[in-house]
């Protein structure tokens, strides 16, 4: 099966698709800077001793909440803030989401790349709006889209001209509140663009926790380990110093003092899956 021809840079420090590991990782949502800058300082000193290239990843909107009274944003222009002061203080390129075509601009101001939501990865103004930003454009696949069909999301992105675009695997619905992840996924979006695992949201259940969504977290090395196996270009990981306590997707969160034995797996189990022959079929 082919792959696509191409890696790019995210930013001057990291580039995707270039056979070097990436990671998109802090708290689900931007809570304080506090906890941001603990976990990016924890997450830097980590990616650093294991030599894998380091995204910090917040969302400064949580709009798609399963219930109108759960957490969603500390304010537009506070979590902004944040995210910049942690990119100004940590030097790292930053990832958040965007939900509507007028907050593509705005958000590029700060943001190295922008993430659309797997709801929306259907939304032809919300991808283009993020194209013309010039920014990296990282589409997560929707849970009800074939992998095949995620060839059209990257087009969208790419008729503004901008070649930066990669996918996210998340898991796909399997029922109510489940999720499942096809392993097959990953090669056949593979070939359109640089594929990132979200290991967080493949391990969710949607709504599933009485107006919340719930997680089995214990699942989450074992799907980590068969998408790095498979060959990845990256993975996606929140994280929290307390996963109880987090604002939003608790149940989900790898423990902040469990990454570094989760990521010295994963790198482990990347290169294995990036250096097999595929071509043998």
């Amino acid at each position: 099966m082919n792959k696509f021809e191409e890696g790019f840079r995210i930013s001057d420090s990291v580039e995707v698709g270039n056979g070097k590991m990436v990671l998109f990782s802090g708290p689900c949502a931007v809570e304080s800077y506090d906890i941001c800058a603990q976990i990016a300082e924890t997450l830097i000193a980590i990616c650093s001793e294991l030599d894998i290239q380091y995204v910090f990843k917040a969302s400064f909107d949580k709009a798609n909440r399963t219930s109108v009274d759960s957490f969603r944003s500390v304010g537009f222009e506070a979590a902004l803030d944040v995210l910049a002061k942690i990119k100004a203080n940590y030097h790292v390129p930053i990832v958040t989401d965007i939900h509507e075509p007028y907050q593509a601009s705005p958000v590029s101001e700060v943001a190295d790349a922008l993430q659309i939501p797997a709801y929306l990865c259907r939304q032809t103004d919300l991808l283009v709006a993020a194209g013309n930003t010039g920014k990296t454009v990282k589409i997560k696949r929707g849970q009800f889209m074939a992998a095949e069909d995620m060839e059209y999301a990257v087009n969208k992105v790419k008729s503004t001209g901008n070649e930066k675009v990669c996918l996210t695997e998340r898991g796909v619905s399997f029922g109510y509140h489940n999720l499942v992840v096809d392993m097959r996924s990953l090669p056949v979006m593979r070939q359109f663009a640089p594929v990132i695992f979200d290991v967080t949201h493949s391990v969710q259940q949607p709504g599933g926790l009485n107006g919340k969504s719930g997680g089995q977290r214990e699942f989450a090395p074992y799907l980590a380990r068969a998408a790095a196996a498979t060959g990845v270009d990256g993975f996606f990981i929140e994280t929290h110093p307390d996963p109880s306590k987090a604002l939003s997707d608790g149940p989900n969160l790898i423990p902040l003092d469990k990454m570094k034995g989760f990521m010295k797996m994963l790198k482990t189990g990347f290169e294995y899956g990036n250096n097999l022959d595929n071509t043998i079929l």
